[in-house]
């Protein structure tokens, strides 16, 4: 093997930092920007709702205001109906207005905040999840291919093995050149193996690092732990469906989307409604025209009866119903979309537990092949052919069994996840 093979090879196996999966879950939910992002909506949309509300408190204002005037006969006598003489005075004071009744409008836009705001808090457990799966594909991707690189540094050894073993029979006259030429054919296909498998360690590591929220290019290599294999599923699927229904934020999202959209509805509808609200007044006024008083104070009520606003309340009533009608689609496609999914995560985490169980059989008649292969070689009954047919089943054994056992891992993950208790 080349020096450089042997440093790369030495570089990902030694230079590395441990990590478990559990490790590695934690550090993606502290650091992951994808979860900060939702995290920081779910946030804004909290404070939605103290918005809203805040017109049901009473508004007080600190007011100042000034004239100056050419003289006491100053008017104005254009731009607008108001009145027309300015006097000279400066006042300041305050004025407080407290809502009394919009018969229930702002209460149930409150209302539909709140809903709106717990469903961003569902989007923060649906970004959660999404992290945590993308963590268990990128370790045990990662694990698969720190396994499949030791199965290569094995293939090394074993056909640098049977390459000496068919030089030293040719020094001797009892194998053909061509035997050796055929071993050291097998010594670099597996030197390539292990070269590819030494990039495929490198790139499961920067993988792993995006999933975890860290800067590939400033996060180590890692040498993961083994995690116990998950038993195997029952034959039932209905259970896992249920799980999945009562489970996943997705669709408690969409059925808070759907009721927030129902509030906004009732909302809308309330917009021909008055709205009745107080008014107060008072303040003093250090300069002012000896007709003015020094001070005031003065309350009112005002009646705010909507008649005709162009066409707008019926506009903005059609939209919500159609936002309505769209998010109670939107539930249904996300039910949908939720038992599928689930169905066919069980579907795919049986199928790898049973090629898990196949390759098992298949790496041990490869072991049995390739030791009845080696006794027949060494006795003379057979040519190097047979040998490295032998060596090449075994190798590709060895990796097929190496990733069922990750795939079926990664795909329990996938299941677990749709279920909605990976989090």
């Amino acid at each position: 093997m080349s020096k450089l093979l042997w440093l790369l090879v030495s570089g990902v196996l030694y230079a590395a930092t441990p990590l478990t999966l559990e490790e590695a879950v934690r550090m993606a939910i502290a650091n992951h920007p994808q979860l900060q992002r939702v995290q920081a909506q779910q946030q804004a949309a909290a404070a939605v709702p103290d918005q809203v509300r805040a017109r049901l408190y009473p508004q007080v204002s600190a007011l100042s205001s000034g004239a100056l005037a050419e003289d006491a006969n100053t008017r104005i006598l254009a731009g607008g109906l108001n009145n027309p003489v300015i006097l000279n005075r400066w006042g300041i004071g305050a004025s407080a207005t407290q809502l009394l009744t919009d018969f229930g409008r702002t209460r149930t836009l409150a209302e539909s905040a709140d809903l709106r705001a717990e469903a961003a808090q569902q989007a923060v457990a649906v970004g959660r999840a999404d992290v945590v799966l993308r963590v268990y594909r990128a370790y045990f991707g990662a694990m698969r291919a720190q396994a499949i690189l030791r199965v290569a540094q094995q293939t090394v050894k074993a056909r640098d093995l049977v390459a000496n073993q068919a030089s030293v029979l040719a020094q001797n006259k009892l194998k053909s050149d061509l035997d050796v030429t055929f071993a050291r054919v097998n010594v670099e296909e597996a030197r390539l193996l292990l070269s590819n498998a030494v990039n495929a360690v490198r790139s499961s590591m920067v993988d792993l690092a995006n999933a975890m929220g860290f800067d590939p290019g400033a996060s180590p290599d890692y040498v993961l732990s083994e995690e116990g294999l998950p038993a195997p599923l029952p034959d039932v699927w209905a259970e896992a469906a249920e799980q999945a229904l009562a489970n996943r934020p997705e669709l408690a999202q969409a059925r808070l989307d759907r009721e927030a959209a129902a509030a906004f509805v009732r909302a809308e509808n309330s917009l021909q409604r008055p709205t009745v609200s107080a008014v107060v007044t008072a303040g003093v006024a250090p300069l002012h025209h000896s007709r003015l008083q020094g001070h005031y104070i003065a309350g009112g009520i005002n009646v705010d009866f909507p008649l005709l606003t162009g066409g707008m309340f019926k506009a903005r009533r059609t939209e919500a119903e159609a936002r309505q009608r769209a998010a109670e689609a939107a539930e249904k496609e996300v039910r949908n979309q939720v038992e599928r999914d689930v169905r066919l995560a069980f579907i795919g985490s049986q199928n790898a537990f049973e090629r898990l169980q196949l390759t098992a059989s298949l790496l041990g008649q490869a072991q049995q092949a390739l030791r009845l292969a080696q006794a027949r070689y060494d006795l003379g009954l057979s040519s190097i052919v047979e040998l490295s047919q032998a060596q090449l089943n075994l190798t590709s054994a060895e990796i097929a069994q190496t990733s069922a056992k990750f795939d079926y891992q990664a795909a329990r993950a996938l299941l677990e996840y749709q279920k909605g208790v990976l989090r």
